[in-house]
């Protein structure tokens, strides 16, 4: 039987249960009403008849469009597309689509990215491109849009959130450098205007104090982005200043990338002459060579937690925010090595 002739009640009669079983059944949000062997029931029906919900009917009643925006600075950085099927995953077992845009970490483009979503009358937007201020997002929840950030917070602006502990995990890798004899540890910072880089720099600067180690200002670099090419100049920078650290935690694994480059171009070797640990544990890593040290957060894990969230936020929109912080862990490879005897 063609999928487009198949209707609810047609699944219903062959479940041998009345439509609105059928229904509630078939939704996710409903199904813990029906009995197990019922749902079973119903679905194989479904299945066998090669039925699929009417999702455009279903709008007109719940005045949805069963349709979500996810933003994102950078899909080519390995980071997000774990990220990204998290939120896919949890979205389509409610039977949302994710509508997934890319800003480059522009803000005009992300500002006609917010408005074309809005013109497509998303049910909500899940975000992992605000800067600390939020300007543009602070907008939308004025206009009633649901908002929940993935691997960003604000600072002025309340919204419902999905982060890292950053600071945690800089003390992750400084810890770890520091119980390899490492005192002279540097640091490559992301951008200052996104939560994630500024945590993590502040991050560095309350471990280095707490261990007693020296923080001197010419061990900080601040990057201007969150790129392999950054992450290579400001380490050929950093390597410019004089004697040179024994140990680098760059702010993300691209940075980290980058500066592996760097120190290749300075004849210098990783870990003989300079440690080096990364941060986000982005697939691939362990490929490097040599293979990095970084401290790991659960990305499909995030996206899946900010969806369940939105999911949340959309059935009852009264809802208290939440701020989830997830815990991450140091996974160490061979980019780390004890501390040069006489550096």
């Amino acid at each position: 039987m063609p999928q487009d002739t198949v209707t609810l009640r047609e699944v219903a009669e062959a479940a041998g249960v009345h439509p609105g079983t059928a229904s509630r059944a078939l939704n996710v949000a409903t199904r813990s009403l029906v009995r197990p062997e019922t749902v079973d029931r119903v679905t194989a029906a479904a299945t066998a008849l090669g039925y699929r919900p009417n999702y455009l009917a279903r709008s007109f009643k719940t005045r949805r469009t069963m349709s979500v925006g996810v933003v994102v600075p950078d899909i080519a950085n390995p980071l997000f597309p774990p990220m990204l099927r998290g939120i896919e995953d949890r979205l389509a077992l409610d039977g949302y689509v994710a509508l997934i845009a890319n800003t480059d970490n522009n803000p005009t483009r992300q500002e006609r990215i917010f408005a074309g979503m809005l013109d497509r009358r998303v049910d909500g937007l899940i975000c992992a491109t605000a800067d600390r201020e939020g300007p543009g997002l602070a907008q939308l929840t004025d206009e009633g849009v649901p908002v929940v950030l993935f691997n960003r917070v604000l600072e002025r602006h309340a919204f419902s959130s999905v982060s890292v502990d950053d600071a945690g995990g800089v003390r992750l890798a400084i810890e770890h450098l520091a119980e390899l004899g490492h005192r002279r540890i540097a640091h490559l910072a992301g951008p200052q205007s996104f939560s994630t880089g500024h945590a993590r720099y502040q991050g560095y600067l309350s471990v280095m104090r707490a261990l007693e180690l020296e923080i001197d200002e010419e061990l900080v670099v601040f990057g201007a982005s969150f790129t392999a090419p950054e992450g290579e100049r400001c380490a050929l920078e950093l390597l410019s200043r004089g004697r040179p650290p024994t140990a680098v935690v760059a702010s993300n694994d691209m940075m980290a990338l980058g500066c592996g480059t760097a120190l290749e171009r300075a004849g210098l070797r990783c870990p003989a002459d300079v440690s080096v640990v990364g941060f986000n544990d982005m697939p691939f890593v362990d490929r490097f060579q040599p293979p990095l040290t970084t401290v790991r957060i659960p990305q499909f894990e995030i996206g899946a937690r900010a969806a369940e969230i939105m999911l949340e936020r959309l059935e009852m929109p009264e809802m208290p925010l939440k701020e989830v912080l997830v815990s991450p862990n140091l996974i160490v490879r061979g980019s780390t090595a004890p501390a040069p005897v006489d550096p």
